[in-house]
């Protein structure tokens, strides 16, 4: 199997830098009219795949919405990443784990081992029990042909006060995280490496101010945060400047509000993984 992030690539060029969120959120359960169940997480993760799978890069079901309802609710993840597989459809998995030792081990192998319930094709990580604890979940996920993102910079405000904050050595821990990540990609022939980065799409001033160097770190970037929560894709080119072919654009709410209709599910995410093409694109 080729790397995670070899078909990370392949698939940003040829359906476009999007990636939408699986997220059956109760309030949109019931504007969709279908029970704040599994049952109800299935039927939703289902329409969302069907109507999206075939327009987007990737696509990103958020384990939280699944764990909220118990042993069904994490089969139907189960079933989510195997449908992806199956469909050939990249699954990042935001489950957000980040622990040390064998806690973090039996974490990689139920998220990115191959045979693992929920091995998707990525998997979100945090790296605030410090980025090193981490080492032995990514050596898992390359050897797997899988890849991790790491959240460095996030868009909710309490983020700052870990993410901003300096090391010892007067670097900031965001810079650090993506330090590390530069490292962990450092044998990466060409093209994207296995680790990205989780960046919010509204914090231009925040990668200036860190000193995070984007494009050094040669993964990709997960960029949530446009359109609801006040991104815009005009700002894409200034604040990821040359990291931008690195973007894939993460949105959940601007496409799962469209629903439950597939075909206007469908137009939405097609016109804007194309209008997020064509800024890379000119952009190159």
């Amino acid at each position: 199997m080729a790397s995670f992030g070899d078909r990370l690539a392949a698939a940003m060029a040829k359906r476009g830098p999007l990636c939408v969120g699986i997220d059956p959120h109760p309030a949109l359960l019931e504007s969709w009219q279908l029970p704040d169940t599994a049952a109800g997480a299935r039927d939703f993760a289902r329409i969302t795949l069907e109507a999206v799978g075939g327009h987007v890069a990737a696509v990103k079901p958020q384990s939280a919405f699944f764990e909220r309802h118990g042993s069904a609710g994490m089969a139907v993840l189960e079933e989510i990443v195997h449908t992806c597989k199956e469909r050939r459809v990249l699954c990042i998995v935001d489950a957000k784990r980040g622990d040390i030792g064998s806690t973090m081990a039996g974490y990689a192998d139920a998220f990115l081992r191959e045979g693992g319930p929920f091995a998707g094709d990525a998997l979100t990580l945090s790296p605030y029990l410090g980025v090193d604890s981490l080492a032995g979940a990514v050596a898992t996920a390359q050897e797997n042909a899988r890849g991790v993102f790491l959240l460095a910079l996030t868009s909710n405000p309490e983020g700052a006060q870990v993410q901003h904050a300096r090391t010892s050595a007067e670097r900031s821990v965001a810079a650090e995280v993506a330090a590390a990540a530069a490292r962990w990609n450092a044998d990466t022939a060409g093209g994207l490496g296995d680790v990205g980065l989780v960046v919010g799409a509204t914090v231009a001033d925040a990668v200036r101010r860190t000193g995070v160097d984007l494009p050094g770190m040669r993964g990709p970037l997960l960029v949530p945060g446009i359109g609801a929560q006040g991104g815009q894709v005009a700002d894409l080119a200034d604040t990821f400047g040359a990291a931008l072919p690195q973007v894939l654009v993460s949105t959940s709410r601007e496409i799962l509000g469209r629903g439950p209709d597939p075909q206007a599910m469908a137009t939405a995410a097609s016109e804007l993984s194309t209008t997020l093409g064509l800024l890379q694109q000119q952009r190159a």
